[in-house]
């Protein structure tokens, strides 16, 4: 198959760490299909990675080249930011088959407020939405983030929440950082639990959370229920491919954000699964994944080993 991957950071030269993980995430992804021998491309505004032919763009013409370049291929896939991941699988839906979740499902996970109130209307456990100032309880902490906006993104902690309409705020869950990582078809796939290596930084009233690594995957005795509540989550938001549900294990799992599309996980996966995670994702356009994986070993990352 002719497959087309476009990696938001690598395609318009975002800095920092974005680009870092992008890449990473570009580069194991076409690897991956590359390993099924199919022919890859990549959009890129000058990084390469060795795999694949790069098609080059900018933040100013990404758009028109997705168009041009999905009516050449078979599939495509696009990993992008919360807020503007919809717009860009737009672009491709139009001419080629889209290998992740529908626009309208990616715009329900990126409204942090509407997803989680999906969630809670389905029976799934995920952190008390805070709608109004009387909903708040003295002594308790909160957690404020945009409502729309890329995990833990401008996320802060804190007693003392403001309400607006462009934040959300939950009720603090105190528990370990998991997620879990799907490829979903009409019934999603579980792939691996990963444990999420959370720093939080500040003093006082106001602290703020910062994903740095992590470590896929990660055994727990209770990966039953913690894979049922993600697979439920995936199912409620009708999300298809790639998918990475990130969980708080409390007293239960908690959900708190569903990603519809690669996250950085994916990039160990890469490494200890079988089938390939790009043979999967083929698979899952015709509803035709396999009952389970194999993971062999483990693999560990922080976001500094990127660099």
């Amino acid at each position: 198959m002719n497959i087309l991957i476009c990696e938001y950071a690598t395609s318009t030269g975002m800095g920092g760490t974005f680009l870092l993980e992008g890449k990473a995430m570009l580069k194991s992804l076409a690897e991956s299909f590359a390993a099924g021998h199919h022919e890859i491309k990549y959009t890129t505004s000058a990084t390469e990675i060795q795999v694949g032919k790069p098609v080059y763009c900018n933040e100013g013409n990404i758009k028109k080249v997705l168009q041009a370049e999905a009516k050449k291929c078979d599939c495509a896939l696009v990993i992008a930011p919360d807020d503007l991941l919809a717009g860009l699988v737009e672009e491709i839906e139009e001419h080629t088959s889209n290998m992740g979740s529908s626009p309208a499902v990616i715009r329900k996970c990126a409204d942090k407020f509407k997803c989680g109130k999906i969630l809670e209307n389905n029976g799934i456990p995920a952190p008390q939405l805070v709608e109004t100032v009387e909903d708040l309880k003295k002594d308790t902490n909160y957690v404020v983030k945009p409502r729309y906006g890329c995990a833990a993104e401008n996320t802060t902690i804190t007693s003392n929440p403001s309400i607006s309409h462009d934040m959300v705020v939950t009720e603090y869950v105190e528990g370990k950082h998991l997620s879990v990582s799907l490829v979903c078809a009409d019934a999603p796939l579980p792939l691996t639990i990963n444990r999420q290596y959370i720093e939080i930084t500040g003093r006082g009233d106001k602290t703020a959370i910062n994903y740095k690594g992590g470590i896929t995957p990660y055994e727990t005795p209770d990966r039953e229920l913690i894979i049922d509540t993600a697979k439920r989550a995936a199912q409620a938001l009708g999300c298809r491919g790639y998918t990475g549900v990130d969980i708080v294990m409390g007293d239960r799992p908690y959900v708190i954000d569903i990603n519809p599309r690669p996250t950085t996980s994916l990039v160990g996966i890469c490494k200890i699964i079988k089938p390939q995670i790009g043979e999967l994702l083929i698979d899952a356009l015709g509803d035709n994944l396999p009952p389970t994986v194999h993971i062999t070993g483990n693999y560990e990352f922080r976001k500094e080993d990127l660099l």
